[in-house]
């Protein structure tokens, strides 16, 4: 009963969408859009958010070569460099992530993913500003925030360890 009710809503719906393009518009313009336009690059993120980075790459790859728009490449962009860090392939994450910001350079989760790959790769100054630049472009993130204070302990704790590295056959006493 529930499935009949939402299926002549969604009919509804579509012949509303259809009687109110203007005349003279073509069919494509007066659809109606049930879902992602792109669903490789829906079912990649999906993907990524379940943790399974190798499929979410294969179908953000896949989806990046039909986006339709800017803003589906910058998503699609993004999502890639994300996916690529998990495989821990950071050159190519890098990459991925420099061409979501060639496209959008305010796309403060790009910031994000690339300032990951500048931690993994211990590039913490490239790392700290990335992070500030992902806040000036989404300045109500608190996110940028918590990877900013990650980047200081990182930071802290690699010079602690440099410092107090056992003396090697080479070192004077």
């Amino acid at each position: 009963m529930i499935i009949a009710r939402l299926l002549l809503v969604l009919i509804l719906l579509g012949s509303l969408a259809q009687a109110q393009s203007t005349p003279g518009q073509s069919d494509a313009v007066a659809k109606t859009v049930i879902g992602p336009a792109n669903t490789d690059l829906a079912d990649g993120a999906a993907a990524l958010r379940a943790g399974d980075a190798e499929e979410g790459v294969r179908l953000t790859e896949r989806g990046l070569a039909t986006a339709g728009g800017r803003r589906e490449r910058v998503a699609g962009y993004s999502n890639l460099c994300a996916g690529l860090v998990m495989l821990e392939r950071f050159e190519e994450a890098l990459q991925a992530c420099n061409r979501a910001l060639q496209l959008d350079d305010r796309h403060w989760r790009s910031y994000s993913n690339r300032a990951l790959v500048y931690l993994k790769q211990e590039q913490y100054p490239e790392a700290e500003r990335d992070i500030v630049q992902g806040r000036s472009a989404e300045p109500a993130c608190t996110y940028a925030q918590d990877s900013a204070d990650d980047v200081s302990r990182r930071r802290r704790s690699r010079v602690a360890k440099h410092n107090h590295r056992r003396p090697t056959r080479g070192d004077s006493r």
